[in-house]
Parts: structure tokens; C-alpha cells; sequence
């Protein structure tokens, strides 16, 4: 194979030029901005005056930071429990050869296809303690408000990670299945014994996915609760809201959202590290 054939066959590095573009003006460039608002004191009016660490400082004084660490980091571990379990049954049941479930897997996934504004409008008509299906204050109440959020969160989203768990459940040999059932194996012995073990990786590819995707939710809240009642349901995204459109208080809110920016990096790379997501390999290898 001669050199230029080689790089023929490699991909040329002006094709990731788009990519990396838009990468850099809708995502880098506004972290950039975030970040350098929050050493100034800006109302949306005129120009920005620096005040140094000001803003940080009150960040880490504010009473409500700890509140809301506490909600978001519930919210998370509570958003992930219900959508794994759920969706990893729909997804290996969905991978099986039952009848009408293509129809069935088809008619799942529509949720995900709405926009989260559109779902907290409709279940906020649902939740309403004199028009809704349910004819009490759901959304009065500190546990309900929440359960709330987490399940219309993962009513919106468990479609997506029920796909990823029957593409995963769909690459598992079916020779496993077949000598583990001529040993005797039954159905959840086969489950626990082979299909979660070789949907390890896809676990955590749906795990990383659902921990920075509730780490983000704010429509969701903004709509059905309104960071009430109370603050009972004030998770730092809805903080950063208060505190750029509410108050005017540009400054402060790029603060909050640098910080909320920096938890949730942080902890994509240590579930990246615990998960050994940045090196898997194929379940099927050698096989």
C-alpha cells in the first residue's frame, strides 16, 4: 500500500472544520462568556463592571446553594434509579420477538419526540387539583412536586435509553441464551446471569447520559413547580434562573451557572473513570 493511498483512506481533518465550528460558537464561546460575567456585576444594561470574586463569594454564602445541591443531587439519583430499571426492562423486552412489538416499541418512543416545554404544559393540565385526572394538589405538596419531576422527566426520556437498551440486548449472542437455557437456566436466571453483564457498557452509556441530562433539567421545573412549594423543588439550574431573570442579577447568575457547569464536568469524568466508559471494548470480542 503505497503513502498516498494511506492518506486517501484516512480521514481528512478539514471534515471535523464544521463540527468543531459549531462546537466552539454555541458551546465554548458561551461557557467563556458565563464564566468571565461572573466576576462582574451586569443587569442586562450597559456594561459589565468587574467586581472580582464578589460573585463567587456570595455563591458560597448563599444559604439556598446548599438546598439546592441537596435537591439536584436527589433529583438525579432518583431520575437515574427510575429510568434504568424501567427502561432496561422495555429495552430487552422490546429486543425480543413478541408480536405487534415493533407497534408497541414504535408508539414507546413518541415521547421523546416531544419538546420538554410541550410535556410539563401537558401534565401541569393533568396535575391541576380542579381539572386534572387527579383531584388533589399534587403540586402542593414537597414530595409530590418532586416525585413529580422525576417521573414526567423520565416519562420524557426513558424512550431514549429503552432504544439504547434493546440495541445493546440485540448484539447479545443468542448462543448464550441457548446453552445456558440446555443447563437448566430459566428465564430470570438467563437475565441476571447473561443479559445484564454483557449490557454493562450500555448501563453505563445510558448512566453518564441520564446523571448530566437531570443535572440540566429546568423547563420541567420551571413549569410544573416554579422551584415550589416553596423552594422545596429549587434545583440549581432554576437558582441561576431566579437569579438572571427574576432578578436582573446577570453577574450572580453566571456564577451559578459556571459552578453548575463545573459539578456537572466534574462528574461526567469521575463516572467516565468508575465506569470505564472511555475504554470499552466489545462483550462480543473473540467470540
Amino acid at each position: 500500500m503505497t503513502a498516498s493511498s494511506t492518506r486517501a483512506g484516512r480521514p481528512h481533518a478539514a471534515w471535523a472544520l464544521p463540527g468543531v465550528l459549531f462546537f466552539s460558537v454555541f458551546a465554548v464561546a458561551p461557557m467563556v462568556l458565563a464564566f468571565y460575567l461572573s466576576f462582574t456585576e451586569w443587569n442586562g444594561l450597559g456594561d459589565p463592571r468587574p467586581v472580582g470574586l464578589a460573585n463567587w463569594q456570595r455563591l458560597l454564602d448563599d444559604p439556598r446553594l446548599t438546598q439546592s445541591l441537596w435537591l439536584t443531587a436527589l433529583l438525579t439519583v432518583t431520575s437515574w434509579a427510575f429510568q434504568t430499571v424501567v427502561s432496561l426492562l422495555l429495552g430487552v423486552w422490546a429486543a425480543g420477538r413478541q408480536r405487534n412489538r415493533a407497534v408497541l416499541s414504535a408508539i414507546f418512543f413518541v415521547p421523546f419526540l416531544l419538546s420538554s416545554t410541550a410535556i410539563a404544559l401537558l401534565f401541569f393540565a393533568l396535575l391541576d387539583p380542579n381539572f386534572g385526572i387527579i383531584q388533589q394538589d399534587t403540586l402542593g405538596s414537597s414530595s409530590g412536586a418532586f416525585l413529580a419531576i422525576v417521573f414526567v422527566g423520565g416519562w420524557q426520556f426513558i424512550p431514549f435509553h429503552t432504544l439504547l437498551y434493546q440495541g445493546g440486548a440485540r448484539q447479545i449472542p443468542e448462543v448464550l441464551h441457548q446453552a445456558a437455557a440446555i443447563d437448566g437456566a430459566g428465564r430470570y436466571r438467563r437475565f441476571f446471569s447473561i443479559t445484564l453483564p454483557q449490557l454493562r457498557n450500555t448501563m453505563a452509556t445510558s448512566g453518564v447520559l441520564m446523571v448530566v441530562g437531570s443535572l440540566t433539567y429546568f423547563e420541567t421545573v420551571l413549569i410544573l413547580t416554579q422551584g415550589g412549594p416553596g423552594t422545596d423543588t429549587a434545583i440549581l439550574p432554576y437558582l441561576m434562573y431566579e437569579a438572571g431573570f427574576k432578578s436582573y442579577d446577570f453577574g450572580y447568575a453566571s456564577a451559578v451557572a459556571s459552578f453548575l457547569v463545573a459539578t456537572a464536568t466534574g462528574l461526567s469524568l469521575l463516572l467516565v473513570r468508575m465506569t470505564g466508559f472511555g475504554a470499552m471494548r466489545s462483550t462480543r470480542e473473540g467470540m
